[in-house]
């Protein structure tokens, strides 16, 4: 496990315990000693809470004298594996999460589920508050591949002096003495997406209280163990115990800032399906001089079906397949006009020279509905490649959706377009019978993987004044997005009454979802920050 150690020769993990190490973890015992002692209701004053942006000073003095004590917490976290799949260790994070919290005074629960890891639920009452807010993120992982990390693995926290793009250096966890800088990043799976935001808000939770600051609302927490392999049971889980989600307010910490480096608030989020397409050639792979010219390939059948969906422009030529979108109103349009404009410096940064969309911003890209290729499977490549015609081609496609597109619609409007193309199309491999039949034959699996798409008002009293909260906090006025890039599934919310609102905090060049995942460190201060000030002033 990675510790907080400053000697040379245990840069990123400590084969024992260090003194400073020592000495954190002892604080630690101490700090909670404390809490167990005195009950947390106890310690919140009825005394009205400061303004935001005293909050933000109140949490980051805090924040200043205990850093070592929030990064050893957040470092612990991160060293246990958290894929969905990976089931005694998505326990051990959900068992961790539930320690994490009970010692907060929360009254946890864990919501099974067969085969994964738990939802963890928590709950922490304010005296004479009004409202209720549930606050969801995800503790799993995306897979990892080892391989591609740089000089690190990825449940070993490391920390570099910068991104490895702008040519950060590994260096060890500073000595307790010595402050983290904002710029150093942590290298991790699940650095930013999605334990960062878990950790911001309890350090904001022990803020609050060593400041004497009270929480202003009731709080609920809803923990996913398996968001990066689709959600399929949340929803399930979730209704089995719908007694617990009565709420006023669902915030979501899922997702990245602006790239502008601004907080942003997301009033949505899109939904997302993913589909496998596999083209059927000969039954065994043939040889390519021998047969060439003659035996279908399926490898370029694929690549022709796939190259019929979209336009040089990026444009889904699948009939209706933006029929259903909701319109954006007069306020989600005015959001997007009036957010920072970089595009050039996205494409300059990710070494692009043009973007797709027409011309369009991607700020209004992102409310319109994708296609996307995952991943190509056909033959062989690189030391393996073989002169032949493989016997069948494979794409993995994710397709997002925006309100009003349902995922079962818009498997129909492919499945339909596939078919137009010349091809006999099935959910499953085909039989000797149907080769010998169709000349071309399509495999389209969709495994109902998938959920729609959400969006909460921007005029609705709650997002005004979560709007007020943040701005006062930060000292900016945050981007308003109506729809997140990203996908997550606050739709089960949303069919439950509460309006969904998203709060992200972790850098948008985060490498999330792939090797090298991070997390700058001001980020997870300023989300300290922003979290502290919305749970201390929300008021509506």
């Amino acid at each position: 496990m990675a510790t907080l150690t400053g000697g040379k020769e245990d840069r990123n993990v400590s084969s024992g315990y260090r003194m400073e190490a020592l000495m954190t973890r002892i604080s630690v015992l101490l700090f909670w000693i404390g809490f167990v002692l005195y009950p947390a209701e106890a310690q919140m004053s009825t005394t009205p809470a400061p303004a935001p942006a005293q909050v933000a000073a109140a949490v980051r003095a805090y924040r200043q004298a205990n850093e070592h004590r929030i990064m050893q917490e957040f470092v612990d976290l991160l060293s246990i594996p958290n894929v969905a799949s990976d089931e005694s260790n998505i326990k051990r994070n959900a068992a961790m999460l539930v320690e994490m919290f009970d010692r907060r005074g929360f009254h946890t629960r864990l919501l099974s589920i067969a085969g994964r890891g738990p939802v963890v639920f928590g709950q922490i009452d304010a005296p004479g508050a009004k409202r209720t807010v549930i606050f969801y993120a995800h503790y799993d992982g995306q897979p990892i591949e080892p391989s591609g990390w740089t000089d690190t693995q990825p449940f070993v926290p490391a920390l570099r002096t910068a991104a490895i793009e702008a040519g950060g250096k590994l260096i060890p966890f500073p000595a307790a003495s010595a402050p983290f800088q904002d710029d150093w990043r942590i290298y991790a799976r699940s650095a930013s997406d999605d334990k960062a935001p878990i950790i911001a808000l309890l350090a904001a939770i022990d803020a609050l209280r060593a400041k004497n600051i009270p929480l202003g609302v009731n709080l609920k927490v809803v923990f996913e163990g398996e968001e990066e392999a689709g959600s399929t049971h949340l929803e399930q889980t979730l209704l089995a115990h719908r007694e617990l989600l009565g709420g006023d307010l669902l915030m979501a910490a899922d997702g990245p800032v602006h790239q502008s480096g601004r907080p942003l608030i997301s009033f949505g989020n899109r939904g997302v399906m993913s589909l496998r397409i596999t083209v059927y050639g000969p039954v065994r792979s043939l040889h390519s001089g021998h047969y060439g010219n003659w035996a279908p390939n399926p490898a370029m059948r694929l690549a022709q079906l796939l190259a019929s969906m979209k336009d040089a422009d990026g444009r889904v030529l699948i009939a209706g397949f933006y029929d259903d979108v909701e319109p954006l109103g007069p306020a989600e349009r005015a959001a997007i006009e009036v957010a920072p404009f970089n595009d050039a410096d996205i494409l300059r940064q990710f070494g692009l020279a043009g973007a797709e969309g027409g011309g369009k911003k991607l700020l209004e890209l992102i409310n319109q509905p994708s296609l996307n290729i995952d991943g190509l499977e056909g033959g062989w490549t690189g030391a393996q490649g073989k002169t032949i015609i493989p016997d069948r081609a494979v794409a993995a496609l994710d397709l997002r959706l925006v309100k009003n597109n349902t995922p079962a619609k818009q498997y129909e409007r492919l499945v339909a377009h596939v078919r137009k193309q010349g091809y006999y199309v099935i959910d499953r491999e085909p039989t000797a019978e149907e080769r010998a039949k169709y000349p071309r034959i399509a495999t389209v699996i969709w495994a109902e993987f998938g959920y729609p798409a959400t969006r909460t008002r921007m005029d609705l009293p709650v997002s005004q004044e979560l709007l007020r909260v943040v701005d006062s906090a930060t000292g900016q006025t945050a981007v308003r997005l109506p729809t997140l890039g990203g996908s997550v599934p606050m739709y089960i919310f949303e069919n439950l009454g509460l309006p969904v609102i998203g709060v992200p905090i972790v850098n948008f060049d985060n490498n999330q979802h792939s090797p090298n995942e991070n997390l700058r460190i001001g980020h997870l201060w300023r989300g300290m920050e922003i979290f502290g000030a919305l749970l201390a002033d929300l008021n509506w």
